[in-house]
């Protein structure tokens, strides 16, 4: 049972995940959750999604995962994971076919900490995007965007490959994709432009079959995202 449209308060509850799949919670348009979309999708797994609406949360999704917070995966034995990091490690252990994480211990230490280096550039989008709301200059928090992620670039200008874990997609990649699809959708795609190695990154990215099968148009995300910075998120927006 995959249901595109969310669940909100009020929705019954779905039945028993089906034995032989997994299911995601996810939001159609939530970063977080498209980082366990390509790793099911990049890994094959067969699983289902339930579509949650995250302002008028179903009681029966709190009891699941008591922070309310997507993406969470639910087994048929009812085990229930959250938090995307933990999603996604989880996924790739349990389906080891095509493992995306490095064997070496070291390998998945430097992973970890550039998830972690990482998750400092977040709060700059919502910080320009409140701002720009509100009508405050946010030239510096730009710059400071932009010098964030510039170590990214000199990260790639190092190692010389095409990917952040070599020549070919792994977990980084994927955990950090999400956050660099929506630089176009925030209008922040400049702050790229002195970051060649960074930019033919993204470029790369965009032609991977996993990233086309979980992404949406430019349009239907600076729709989704009008309604949501005016505060009726429309979940269902496109469907």
């Amino acid at each position: 049972m995959s249901s595109e449209k969310c669940f909100a308060k009020g929705s019954p509850a779905p039945g028993p995940v089906p034995e032989g799949t997994i299911r995601l919670y996810s939001m159609r348009f939530c970063p977080f959750a498209q980082r366990t979309k390509l790793v099911l999708n990049a890994k094959g797994i067969k699983h289902e999604t339930i579509n949650i609406n995250l302002k008028d949360k179903p009681d029966w999704f709190l009891e699941k995962n008591p922070l309310g917070l997507v993406p969470t995966l639910e087994t048929p034995a009812g085990e229930v994971i959250y938090e995307s990091p933990i999603t996604c490690e989880y996924l790739d252990e349990v389906y080891p076919e095509k493992k995306l994480m490095p064997s070496s211990p070291y390998g998945k230490a430097q992973q970890k900490m550039m998830l972690e280096h990482f998750s400092k550039v977040m709060p700059y989008v919502r910080k320009i995007q409140f701002g720009r709301k509100n009508g405050e200059d946010v030239s510096g928090l730009e710059v400071e965007l932009t010098q964030t992620l510039a170590k990214f670039n000199e990260d790639l200008v190092k190692k010389k490959t095409k990917f952040f874990g070599g020549d070919s997609i792994t977990m980084i990649d994927y955990m950090m994709w999400p956050f660099f699809e929506r630089l176009n959708v925030f209008d922040l795609q400049h702050c790229l432009n002195d970051m060649p190695e960074l930019k033919k990154w993204t470029e790369n990215m965009s032609e991977d079959s996993t990233v086309k099968n979980t992404t949406h148009s430019l349009e239907t995300y600076k729709a989704f995202y009008k309604t949501y910075s005016e505060g009726t998120p429309n979940y269902d927006y496109g469907l």
